[in-house]
């Protein structure tokens, strides 16, 4: 089984497959879309034009594809091109710059991608307390509920071909989160 845990920052995402790969012995596969930022110089707490949001998105893609494909057949990872898909769609706005055909080509890409490497997505909505930590995307409540609602409806497109599970945001106990994967 190929578990992607999948919502907005600071849900509680690596904490949770930590927890899910120490009780079944799966790999944890750690997606560290920070350092993918920190190496091409960006700050993902920093606005950026869409033409760059596009850019680094596809930088981060093309990183978590290659730790996906050499991993074991079984694996847990705390980030999914969902996630991915949802950053880039969270920097619209009505007056957004946005070249259509490269936007519909990542998308496309991601939910591909979902399709090959992923047995469950299961997501995550904010409801644990917000944690600041330094290299990590901006603690903004309602930016965070932004996302959730783009993850949510990524997770009903028809493209999506993968099982999904989403964790009430009344779950907070990481006990009672991980019986909601493990079900």
């Amino acid at each position: 089984m190929r578990i992607g845990l999948c919502g907005g920052h600071r849900t509680g995402k690596t904490t949770l497959a930590r927890a899910i790969a120490e009780k079944t012995g799966m790999p944890f596969l750690a997606t560290s879309t920070s350092a993918v930022f920190q190496e091409y110089g960006l700050d993902p707490a920093k606005p950026m034009d869409f033409k760059t949001r596009l850019w680094i998105q596809q930088r981060v893609l093309n990183s978590a594809t290659m730790s996906w494909h050499d991993a074991p057949t079984d694996f847990i990872t705390d980030r999914t091109p969902i996630d991915f898909m949802a950053y880039t769609l969270g920097d619209i706005q009505g007056m957004t710059d946005v070249d259509f055909p490269d936007l519909e080509a990542y998308l496309n890409q991601c939910f591909t991608i979902t399709n090959q490497f992923f047995s469950q997505l299961v997501v995550l909505q904010p409801a644990i307390p917000l944690i600041y930590e330094e290299g990590k995307a901006a603690l903004n409540k309602a930016y965070i509920e932004h996302l959730n609602s783009v993850v949510l409806g990524l997770c009903h497109d028809e493209r999506l071909q993968v099982a999904v599970t989403v964790i009430k945001r009344a779950v907070l106990a990481l006990d009672e989160r991980v019986a909601c994967v493990m079900v």
